[in-house]
């Protein structure tokens, strides 16, 4: 594959009415723009159909964002994680933080030690599921995302029942705004102080965000 480097005073007299990168053969084809600090490059990568945004001069470094054949868009690194959990015995009326020991993914590494955060300023869609068994009946569950903006009550449970019961919190999702390197997290508070689960058993303990915005 050919290399043409324009200069720095950019190219002199009339540009043409269209520009073809390429020759029609089977080759990965780009153009790169040569920063001082970071370059990036759009290229075609020829084997998969696809045409790629990315970091650096290489094709397929860092790429931030693909294009396939279909207009099927892909972003790799785009903030995205889903985490799960084992079970949690919750003993303190306090409010506790949320552990979740394993994740299922985690597309740019923003998510650790039970904690998300934010690599840019955005907003961001948060989602989750809270399994609860043992709880004590005649008491509440509140269940809370805390981010370093603010506090939202993600879900509340009432038992009315004079004896122990089992809770099934229902899936909470939301929508909040965060600056770089705030931070977001699940947290329980029970109104009496007894042992109940947090139940992580099959998928039924699992908080999930991504950045939309």
């Amino acid at each position: 594959m050919s290399k043409t480097t324009i200069p720095a005073g950019g190219l002199s007299g009339v540009l043409p009415s269209s520009l073809t990168v390429g020759s029609a053969a089977a080759e990965d084809t780009k153009v790169v723009f040569d920063g001082n600090a970071q370059d990036y490059h759009i290229g075609l990568d020829d084997s998969a159909d696809k045409l790629i945004i990315g970091k650096g001069s290489s094709l397929g470094t860092t790429t931030s964002m693909t294009f396939d054949e279909n207009g099927i868009i892909n972003k790799p690194l785009q903030p995205c994680f889903l985490a799960y959990k084992s079970n949690q015995t919750i003993s303190s009326t306090s409010v506790t933080d949320l552990t979740f020991g394993s994740e299922r993914f985690d597309l740019n590494g923003d998510f650790s030690s039970n904690t998300f955060t934010a690599p840019v300023d955005g907003k961001y869609s948060f989602q989750g599921m809270v399994g609860i068994t043992n709880a004590q009946a005649g008491g509440n569950i509140i269940i809370y995302l805390q981010t370093s903006n603010i506090e939202i009550f993600a879900h509340r449970q009432d038992s009315n029942s004079s004896t122990e019961g089992t809770y099934e919190t229902a899936p909470f999702s939301m929508v909040v705004d965060m600056d770089a390197n705030d931070t977001a997290k699940l947290q329980i508070k029970s109104s009496v102080d007894t042992d109940f689960i947090q139940d992580g058993g099959n998928y039924r303990s699992i908080f999930s965000g991504h950045l939309v915005a």
